[in-house]
């Protein structure tokens, strides 16, 4: 490979084998039994050793290695000295490997801003693809939705509903929504509800794009991501692998009324 990876591929190399290294942390921390549970704001917003490890652990590597970078967390963390057994230095040779797509080859450091986010290790960019996962697509006719599992309320319900969907599927985790796209056990994620954040469907929305689907709030408007932007995705999410204009068209009035806009 001649010459240096782009500054791009060197992140999201970095960014993959940090999320290794967070995966290989929460397991353990589950393993323990010791889950250092704490509340952060109420009984139902909870946060264990292993998010603060994670967190630590991704941030503390980006950072030494692209000092420049916006990282934004979920965790609101004190300013410490990070443990060096939590610091993963490795790039995924796989990635490097890759052609650099021409319009991210002269993005700055300061220019990127890489979310945290938990869970298998998939990866994706558009230009380059997405790997980690075998596509697939929901048979064709069959309109599967996935939705929120535990925070439904009647505008969820609702919007659900107006899908005329055959299924509905309940799980946890934008990201997890996301993969039952890519890997064809959904066709459509609908959550018409404030409460999911800008770290929860970064990541997912990355490898969604590379494999030409889309993510928008319920009004059809794209996210974005930049450092400035509010972390909350007020306007609820809607993510399809296909034909999202038909699911966009569904929405109720009642939920674009009652939902803003970021």
């Amino acid at each position: 490979m001649a010459g240096s990876p782009a500054l791009v591929m060197r992140l999201v190399a970095s960014a993959f084998s940090v999320a290794e290294r967070a995966g290989s942390i929460v397991r353990k921390v589950m393993h323990s039994g010791e889950l250092g549970i704490v509340e952060k704001t109420g009984a139902n917003d909870l946060q264990t050793m292993a998010d603060r490890l994670a967190q630590k652990s991704i941030c503390a590597s980006l950072s030494r290695r692209f000092p420049k970078i916006t990282i934004i967390g979920e965790e609101d963390l004190p300013q410490e000295a990070v443990e060096e057994d939590l610091i993963e230095n490795g790039l995924a040779e796989e990635i490097l490997q890759k052609p650099c797509p021409a319009e991210y080859r002269n993005v700055q450091e300061e220019e990127a801003g890489p979310g945290a986010t938990l869970g298998r290790t998939l990866w994706g960019m558009p230009g380059v693809g997405a790997f980690g996962f075998q596509l697939q697509e929901v048979p064709e006719g069959r309109r599967i939705v996935t939705t929120t599992r535990s925070h439904s309320n009647k505008l969820v319900t609702d919007c659900v509903q107006a899908m005329e969907p055959h299924e509905v599927i309940r799980v946890g985790g934008a990201g997890n929504k996301i993969i039952q796209l890519v890997e064809g056990k959904a066709s459509a994620y609908v959550f018409a509800s404030p409460g999911c954040k800008k770290w929860d469907t970064c990541a997912p929305e990355a490898i969604l794009h590379a494999v030409g689907g889309k993510l928008t709030d319920m009004h059809g408007n794209a996210y974005r991501y930049d450092a400035s932007v509010k972390h909350m995705n007020s306007a609820g999410v809607l993510a399809t692998l296909r034909n999202h204009q038909y699911y966009s068209s569904r929405v109720p009035q009642s939920v674009l009324q009652a939902l803003s806009t970021n």
